[in-house]
């Protein structure tokens, strides 16, 4: 009896074990279940994104006779003199001097005779410039600046979503033109006559892009023509572009702080701002002056002094940027200094021992400013020091004291700009190929290409 009593007992403990198994599996079996469903539903989520994206690029036209006819007309547009005179050089002091300056008077320190006659002596060693007069008759309407460099894939950016296009854009190897200034942002390609139509003449904005193309092919072929950083206003009036093939895409925006004309000092900026973010901006000032890190102003010759120096800290930003298709000559803020006097603005910051650490650029344009170059020690950064936030408030200060209307600090970096106040201005790019059959293969990279970042919605200010 004791042994029938042991057999049962072990034949309880194994059927509850297996009771307990079969539990288990079954409840493993519903969460397997679950989670394939789960994956499946993301899996349907994709697919329907990737469908609508495709559904949402452009259709295959139906050939109408009406878009026959203006195909045809954008083609011979094309293919034939826009119907404008040209003066072309490699040099803005070769052309006429009083043309030049009528045109630009009322457009960007970036056009400057001065600023560009700087470029030009201390530029990039892979950069040639180009400028040319836009004539209808014996009128001077337009003026163009232009950039050819040599264009790498090292150069551009690294999609993370494609491998295919990562292997595409590295063996990419070719010359382009850029209607607009490489070591700026905005629209810093062209002026026009102030009492003529801009929509009018960027039809000779494209036969002079397409005749420095042109004039430039001894030096090596340029296959792709890039027309850089149009605002909204510019680029409503450029719709002839995408007549002459031109692809537009959109890059990061452009950071503007207003600058009341109330704002006499650094300390009125501080009382129109939000508690939160005036705390803020004072928190970065408390914490770099406890570090025992200082901020001083250079002149022209302070500057020449420590060129060496402030081009180090300058690569050190740079160097670790994604997209960089020119680097600054040493000699080029120290140009900038000394042409520009106390229109630009240097400050150094320096630790406790003594050590530059960090400078940034004001520049004063027309009746803003722009927050223009700046570099600091990585090191620094890394360990907590506030050096870049710092550094930003000394440009905003730099503004203020200059009378500027604005403040532009350019298109990186969104978010600590907009807690400072900036907001977001839209930019946007057009891009096309020498030989026709490619602008397919452009268009379709740029479509590949990551979305822009976007700047948050903040609003600083009481």
């Amino acid at each position: 009896m004791a042994v029938k009593a042991r057999v049962k007992d072990s034949l309880a403990r194994a059927k509850a074990k297996v009771k307990a198994a079969t539990a288990k599996t079954r409840e493993a079996t519903a969460k397997a279940r679950e989670a394939g469903t789960k994956a499946g539903a993301e899996t349907a989520t994709r697919v329907r994104k990737a469908r609508a994206a495709v559904n949402a690029a452009p259709a295959k036209v139906k050939a109408t006779p009406a878009r026959v006819r203006q195909a045809k007309a954008d083609h011979e547009e094309r293919h034939r003199p826009s119907g404008f005179a040209f003066a072309l050089a490699d040099s803005v002091a070769m052309l006429n001097p009083g043309h030049w300056d009528a045109l630009t008077a009322g457009a960007s320190v970036y056009l400057s005779r001065r600023y560009l006659a700087i470029l030009e002596s201390a530029r990039p060693e892979n950069l040639r410039p180009h400028v040319a007069l836009v004539y209808r008759g014996a009128k001077p309407v337009a003026a163009v600046a232009a950039q050819s460099v040599d264009l790498r894939g090292d150069d551009l950016p690294k999609p993370t979503a494609s491998k295919a296009l990562r292997n595409a854009l590295a063996k990419v190897k070719d010359r382009i033109l850029v209607c607009g200034n490489l070591l700026s942002w905005g629209p810093h390609g062209v002026a026009f006559a102030p009492d003529e139509d801009p929509a009018d003449l960027w039809p000779g904005v494209a036969e002079a892009l397409y005749r420095m193309r042109r004039a430039d092919k001894l030096l090596g072929e340029t296959g792709l023509v890039w027309v850089k950083d149009l605002t909204p206003e510019v680029d409503a009036a450029a719709g002839a572009l995408r007549r002459f093939s031109y692809k537009p895409f959109d890059t990061e925006p452009n950071m503007v702080l207003a600058i009341p004309a109330h704002w006499a000092s650094f300390e009125d900026y501080l009382k129109d701002l939000r508690g939160g973010y005036r705390s803020g901006v004072k928190k970065v000032r408390k914490d770099f002056e406890a570090g025992g890190f200082t901020l001083e102003r250079l002149d022209a010759k302070g500057v020449a002094r420590e060129a060496a120096t402030l081009h180090a800290l300058y690569h050190q930003v740079h160097d670790g940027q994604k997209f960089r298709l020119a680097s600054l000559h040493p000699d080029f803020i120290p140009r900038l200094a000394e042409a520009f006097g106390d229109a630009f603005r240097t400050h150094l910051a320096r630790n406790a021992e003594g050590e530059a650490v960090g400078f940034i650029t004001t520049l004063k344009d027309q009746d803003g400013a722009v927050g223009y170059y700046i570099g600091f020690d990585k090191a620094t950064a890394a360990s907590g020091a506030p050096i870049y936030l710092r550094l930003l408030q000394q440009t905003i200060e730099d503004a203020i004291l200059l009378g500027a209307a604005w403040l532009s600090l350019g298109r990186t970096a969104l978010q600590p700009k907009a807690q400072l106040g900036a907001q977001p201005v839209p930019i946007r790019c057009h891009l096309r190929h020498r030989i026709p059959a490619l602008n397919a293969v452009v268009r379709t990279c740029l479509n590949l290409m990551p979305e822009p970042d976007q700047a948050p919605e903040r609003n600083a200010f009481k």
